[in-house]
């Protein structure tokens, strides 16, 4: 089961999609997951990305669509952050975003808390159909 929750971003106009989940695993186990190209894969989509600020890179979904994305915060074991950009002629569509991942180590595991923010209130879609 996958709770995601809407909350208003800090400009008026945009929104964020936050899901937070506890996992038993500890955070070094829960980075590789999101830093290692092979294992990003498995779980979101084809890419080339590298860990490193400023890198640039592509995830490719198999629907055909490329998004293009910099890596903008890496704080090794606690906090991933990337603009994850999808140009497109339709603007329910067209998505300026950043994704960030953080990681805090919990007595069972690690609490992993991802927010993407930067859905504007016409990409209800693209957010997953979210209202706040």
């Amino acid at each position: 089961m996958t709770d995601v929750t809407t909350e208003r971003a800090s400009a008026p106009q945009t929104r964020s999609v936050v899901v937070e989940r506890d996992i038993p695993f500890p955070a070094e186990r829960l980075w590789r997951a999101l830093t290692q190209p092979h294992l990003i894969e498995e779980w979101l989509m084809k890419n080339d990305f590298a860990p490193t600020v400023g890198h640039r890179f592509n995830l490719r979904g198999e629907w055909g669509g490329v998004l293009d994305c910099e890596v903008l915060t890496v704080e090794p074991g606690r906090t991933l952050a990337y603009r994850w950009d999808h140009v497109n002629e339709d603007p329910k569509f067209d998505l300026r975003s950043i994704v960030t991942f953080t990681l805090t180590p919990t007595a069972t595991g690690t609490h992993l808390r991802m927010e993407q923010a930067g859905f504007r209130p016409e990409q209800k879609q693209a957010s997953g159909g979210l209202e706040t």
